[in-house]
């Protein structure tokens, strides 16, 4: 068995949906990146790769890639799956925590679990999905940017 930890962060602009979990939330600001930005996806990708010892999300999909440009951060998940599996693991669960002032995405976790847990091939009971704000105090306080914690657990195929 094996244990990793993700984390990601993104900036924060005017936009009417911001994906989060492989889903659209419709808000007022969405996450800036390179991707289309899911930083609760990349944060669990890190998680994955780390615990499978295969470096970080930035070494397998650079933003310096065209190809990346925009790219679907579930494509990147399912990816990244196939690739841990390729070298003997898969995950038993994920426990995660989003950390954002608005908007409120308490009643869109259950869909998050959902769709996490149709790409990585676990049931929903095992993704766990917490938001929390940070009291308005620094960077995510003040709106200007979104960041996500993850921490998961592999075991080597048999």
């Amino acid at each position: 068995m094996r244990v990793g930890i993700g984390y990601d962060v993104h900036a924060l602009v005017p936009g009417d949906v911001l994906c989060l979990g492989g889903v659209e939330i419709p808000s007022t600001l969405r996450a800036e990146g390179h991707s289309d930005a899911d930083c609760l996806i990349h944060a669990i990708m890190d998680a994955l790769f780390g615990a499978a010892n295969m470096r970080d999300i930035g070494f397998h999909y650079p933003d310096t890639n065209p190809e990346y440009k925009g790219v679907d951060s579930k494509k990147l998940l399912k990816d990244c799956v196939s690739k841990i599996a390729e070298k003997g693991y898969y995950v038993v669960n994920v426990d995660s925590t989003v950390c954002l002032q608005s908007p409120k995405i308490s009643g869109y976790i259950p869909l998050m679990q959902q769709c996490l847990s149709k790409i990585m091939g676990v049931s929903s009971e095992n993704v766990s999905v917490k938001a929390t704000t940070t009291e308005r105090l620094g960077f995510v306080g003040k709106s200007e940017g979104i960041s996500a914690y993850a921490v998961c657990l592999l075991r080597k195929k048999e």
